[in-house]
């Protein structure tokens, strides 16, 4: 059965984010996305629905940039305000478990249902931990944006790859040369 708890739709749209800013998105890859988290039945993407979900992902990764959890909750606020509907309860015509969605219905698109699902998803994560549910990576030449949905400190880096590749450089370019 799909797992739709708020921790694993928030990893679905910070995965879906990444393919659609930070790579060459396409209906194949955001398909390869959807199906890695659990969707199922036909995933007829367009070249539309991959555009919408694009800017979106847009409005979605300038909540994860925000500088604190005020400012990411006024993002969230406006972006619930525009795309989700009052919550419901769906189990896709008896194909999934009962699980909420706030987008206007099962056949909503994509765009809609993206900005929606994973806006609510941030907004309980942020209410739940009280802080920006995630960020951005921390190294400059990646920024991708990561979950930070867990206790402890707040992450700075995507991946341990980037933190450990900016810990060398910083170390680099201290040593003399």
């Amino acid at each position: 059965m799909e797992d739709h708890s708020t921790k694993a739709i928030a990893a679905r749209a910070v995965d879906l984010c990444t393919v659609l800013l930070y790579e060459d998105a396409t209906a194949e890859s955001v398909a390869r996305v959807l199906r890695a988290h659990g969707e199922r039945g036909p995933l007829d993407l367009t070249g539309a629905d991959v555009r919408a979900m694009r800017e979106a992902a847009g409005r979605l990764v300038e909540v994860l940039a925000a500088p604190g959890p005020g400012a990411a909750a006024a993002l969230l606020n406006g972006l619930l305000a525009t795309a989700a509907g009052p919550p419901r309860l769906t189990s896709h015509d008896g194909t999934t478990g009962w699980h909420v969605h706030v987008d206007s219905h099962d056949d909503a698109p994509w765009g809609e249902w993206f900005q929606a699902s994973s806006a609510m998803a941030f907004a309980v994560l942020l209410a739940d931990h009280q802080r920006v549910p995630g960020g951005l990576c921390a190294s400059a030449t990646c920024r991708r944006p990561f979950l930070h949905a867990g206790g402890g400190s707040p992450r700075r880096y995507c991946t341990p790859r980037c933190a450990t590749r900016e810990r060398v450089a910083a170390y680099r370019s201290t040593r003399p040369a």
